[in-house]
């Protein structure tokens, strides 16, 4: 997916967001602008079967996105065969193990064209409709078999949409991004696909699981390379070094895509600080929080 604003100070963020260009999710970007990516819910505990994905992995054909319920289920309780994650209590390995994930998105985007103002389609939702649909998207549990554990944080869900399209619904980039989450049509097409869904990135819901999704599937890819199987999206795993814990990680390949950050025998790179400092900040400083 791609970066909403230019780098600019967390401070002035919401005055002046909307007067950069957008670009769009899973792909690179130049100096002056970053990029990001998107995925896709399940219903409630109903797995995805290996005959509605014939080409996924073992890990694949599992349930993801699976929505809070009003009475006791699963939903946010690990399964009771699951093996509790390992805990780290140092930074990524310098040499990863092989991916467990083999079925990966689309390649990024070519840049877009200089100047390129977005543009807007269908009707923008109410701030009280995306602030709804982001804490849903925040609230699943996406990997209820083999990563039971997974989380993503609200505030890492309110921030990537705040720094991707300053929370518009119906904006869409020059590269082809889309919604709330900037999610990449042929990224949406993928995580249906890879997810056996049908959710429409042009539906600020569905958006919204799509880039809720997209994160989990990076948190369970890259966890599983460097981190050990440690999920925790934790910013107090975090040093100064950029490089150090799985949250940076994830943040940077939402926007440059997971090639960029984690490939098979080097060791975790964080290509674009800007970005991932921008989103960071407005974790603890967004204006979107009091939403």
């Amino acid at each position: 997916m791609r970066v909403f604003a230019r780098r600019i100070g967390v401070a002035v963020l919401a005055g002046v967001l909307l007067a950069a260009p957008l670009t769009g999710c899973g792909g690179q970007r130049d100096t002056a602008t970053e990029a990001a990516a998107g995925a896709a819910e399940v219903p409630v505990d109903l797995p995805v079967g290996e005959s509605s994905i014939p080409d996924a992995s073992p890990s694949a054909v599992e349930s993801m996105g699976r929505g809070p319920s009003a009475t006791p289920s699963r939903s946010g309780t690990p399964s009771p065969t699951a093996k509790p994650a390992p805990r780290r209590t140092a930074g990524p390995r310098a040499t990863p193990k092989p991916p467990t994930e083999t079925k990966v998105p689309p390649p990024p985007p070519k840049p877009a064209p200089s100047g390129c103002q977005p543009t807007y389609s269908g009707t923008q939702a109410s701030r009280a409709q995306v602030k709804s649909a982001l804490a849903d998207a925040a609230a699943r549990t996406y990997w209820p078999t083999s990563a039971p554990d997974i989380r993503i944080p609200l505030n890492l869900v309110k921030a990537t949409a705040w720094q991707e399209s300053g929370w518009q619904s119906n904006i869409v980039a020059c590269d082809g991004g889309i919604g709330l989450m900037q999610v990449m049509p042929g990224t949406a097409d993928w995580m249906n696909q890879r997810f056996g869904q049908s959710y429409d990135v042009r539906d600020y819901r569905d958006n919204a699981y799509l880039g809720g999704t997209y994160l989990a599937w990076l948190t369970k890819y890259i966890g599983d390379m460097y981190f050990d199987a440690d999920y925790r999206l934790d910013a107090d795993l975090c040093s100064a070094e950029l490089d150090s814990c799985l949250l940076n990680a994830v943040i940077a390949a939402y926007n440059y895509g997971h090639h960029a950050v984690a490939r098979e025998g080097e060791p975790l790179t964080v290509p674009n600080p800007g970005y991932v400092r921008n989103v960071r900040a407005l974790m603890t400083e967004c204006v979107c929080l009091d939403y």
